[in-house]
């Protein structure tokens, strides 16, 4: 399926992790049903991921497409898992119908491709929606759920049914993600503590704690340092990214970027705030503000804004307050 992003849409670098199996086998092992990450091989995962989509949707999306042994009833069987990573920043609500054709177009490769026949039935898929937004996801799990009002019980059984399992990050409790011991889990931590830049020095230290302990420290270390540069500087954060090659070896150089960074966002919300309050100010003394007035307060120093916050009760005009044109 594509290796693509969505418009206007940053990548994430969880291509690139979940192209690990390790970090597949994390991913379902910490975060699904353990009914059915219980029964997996993760020793005979597969990588599939290609281009099998047809383009029926403009959205572009990043996938994953992996198999795995699964063995029940005395009976073992290859299972495809189909990793949908969402990260817009809106819920989408026609997720089922996405995840109905992007089947039906896998499926319909495996028998192009001579993997699967239909007279001997097609194999079990497993569709993994993983989802980072802030918003809690609200959008149907299942198709069938998306049919209103409901259809008279003689035609039910001819409607479609395809649900895929939802993994909403966000939604984690950093209790929840203490209890998974993983890289990934690390690497959820960091993704919230992002959101608010509070703890996240606290969150990259708990994902060194976990790679230092990992018997594969080294390899990891590269994969997550590869995705933490691209997702600080996804974030716009003033940090030496050159200088970063591995969290193990410079996690104090990172921590006093971070500090660094923390200030400096600090800083910046503090002048954003007194901003906002002084236009407030402005428009219910003076009006709307004039072209030349909002540009001087974009291009404002910390320094002017806070003069002229105790300027404006004196301040008889716009100009006397400002300035000249």
């Amino acid at each position: 399926m594509p290796s693509t992003t969505r418009i206007n849409h940053h990548d994430t670098g969880y291509k690139e992790l979940f192209s690990h199996p390790e970090f597949v086998q994390q991913l379902l092992e910490g975060f699904t049903p353990p009914e059915i990450s219980g029964l997996m091989d993760f020793r005979t995962l597969k990588n599939h991921s290609g281009n099998y989509i047809t383009p029926l949707f403009e959205e572009k999306f990043e996938d994953v497409v992996w198999s795995v042994e699964v063995t029940w009833d005395g009976a073992t069987q290859r299972v495809f898992l189909y990793l949908l990573l969402e990260f817009q920043s809106t819920v989408d609500h026609a997720m089922p119908i996405r995840l109905m054709h992007y089947v039906a177009c896998f499926y319909d490769h495996l028998l192009k491709t001579k993997q699967a026949h239909p007279g001997q039935g097609l194999p079990p898929i497993f569709p993994v929606v993983l989802y980072n937004g802030a918003k809690p996801w609200r959008a149907k799990q299942d198709i069938y759920d998306m049919i209103a009002p409901e259809p008279p019980e003689f035609l039910r059984a001819y409607q479609p049914h395809i649900r895929y399992y939802l993994v909403d990050e966000a939604r984690y409790t950093d209790e929840q993600l203490g209890l998974v011991e993983s890289p990934l889990s690390g690497v959820f931590g960091i993704e919230k503590a992002s959101k608010k830049h509070e703890g996240f020095q606290k969150a990259v230290d708990r994902i060194v704690a976990i790679i230092q302990a990992d018997p594969h420290k080294h390899r990891i270390d590269k994969i997550v340092t590869r995705w933490l540069k691209r997702h600080l500087q996804r974030l716009g954060a003033d940090v030496d990214l050159d200088r970063l090659n591995s969290l193990l070896e410079e996690k104090d150089m990172l921590a006093e970027n971070l500090e660094s960074w923390a200030k400096q966002e600090q800083q910046r919300g503090r002048h954003e705030g007194v901003e906002a309050m002084l236009r407030k100010q402005i428009n219910l003394k003076f009006g709307e503000l004039p072209e030349w007035a909002d540009q001087r307060l974009k291009n404002a120093t910390d320094e002017q804004l806070d003069e002229w916050v105790m300027q404006i009760l004196s301040a008889d005009s716009l100009t006397a307050l400002l300035g000249e044109q």
